[in-house]
């Protein structure tokens, strides 16, 4: 029987998103956006995702003793998440995101990174480091600390838990972490980073994704937004298309596609399957506004698979 149980290691922001016409030049100031604020942050979108799409989801994250940090162990636990290991900072305040989304749903991001930069290895108590060797799936993203990434994979690797590392914000990866990895889900400016190789299609990206394979990496899973997804297992490449949707807003389809990636491969899913069914609650989530807000729930597939089958 698959171990359900999945671990988030990662960071929490407050969104604030402005939706204007077109993102701003340097030097360019734009009137007319609308404005709303919404928790984010990659941990706590993956967190989320996990939780409503029917996961087992434990999260690890640090936030400031602030109204945001408040907010958001709030509204995890409502989330269902479990809340147990998620530090306070006295020093720092919650991270910030500040989000331009311009009319093709394309977004801007800027993130102060506040508590997000403080959570380190040793932040990880023998309590919360014996719920990730008993989980089956860790899932981790690089808005936290390199040390921090590098130390809970090797870690968890060690223990026999499989490894989903959503490399973003783009940066370099060790040979040794890679080679820790189940599966890497870069999207195509993070593969051509790790690679070497240019991503700019679907056959670009299945080279890149068959060199970072030959870096130690098990799996790797390129995204690439409206074309769909390129699967590398064994050194031989597959695609995944993606759905045809009108997008609004691409704020944290990756983290949705993530966390979803997580879920159905802690249900023992193929990972041509589990791709497919990423790319599905993706696609829901650029049809909406903003970060948690855009997340679907696993019913929301469900009759999404219902709709399509009585067409």
């Amino acid at each position: 029987m698959e171990n359900r149980k999945i671990v988030v290691v990662g960071s929490s922001n407050m969104d604030m998103v402005v939706k204007t016409d077109h993102i701003p030049v340097p030097g360019e100031t734009v009137l007319s956006g609308s404005f709303f604020m919404n928790p984010g942050g990659k941990g706590a979108n993956q967190a989320v995702a996990v939780a409503r799409l029917g996961g087992e989801v434990l999260f690890i994250s640090k936030m400031g003793n602030d109204v945001f940090g408040k907010q958001f162990s709030q509204l995890f636990s409502d989330e269902g998440i479990d809340t147990r290991y998620i530090l306070s900072d006295e020093d720092l305040p919650s991270g910030v995101a500040l989000i331009t989304v311009d009319k093709a749903g394309e977004n801007s991001i800027v993130v102060a990174s506040g508590a997000n930069a403080n959570l380190q290895s040793s932040d990880m108590e023998a309590a919360a480091l014996a719920q990730i060797a008993g989980a089956g799936i860790l899932l981790v993203q690089l808005e936290i600390p390199m040390n921090t990434v590098n130390y809970v994979v090797k870690f968890a690797s060690a223990k026999g838990v499989r490894v989903i590392l959503n490399p973003a914000p783009a940066n370099l990866l060790s040979t040794e972490v890679l080679q820790c990895i189940y599966i890497l889900t870069p999207n195509k400016t993070e593969a051509s980073m790790i690679s070497g190789v240019e991503v700019t299609d679907l056959e670009s990206a299945k080279k890149a994704a068959q060199v970072i394979c030959s870096m130690g990496a098990h799996n790797v899973v390129v995204t690439m937004g409206a074309m769909g997804a390129v699967i590398c297992k064994n050194g031989e490449c597959s695609t995944v298309n993606a759905r045809v949707v009108e997008t609004l807003d691409t704020t944290a389809a990756g983290d949705v596609f993530n966390g979803a990636l997580a879920v159905a491969v802690s249900e023992g899913k193929e990972l041509e399957e589990a791709v497919d069914f990423a790319c599905e609650a993706a696609a829901i989530s650029v049809t909406r506004l903003g970060a948690q807000s855009s997340i679907p729930y696993r019913t929301e597939l469900i009759a999404q698979k219902l709709a399509a089958v009585n067409l």
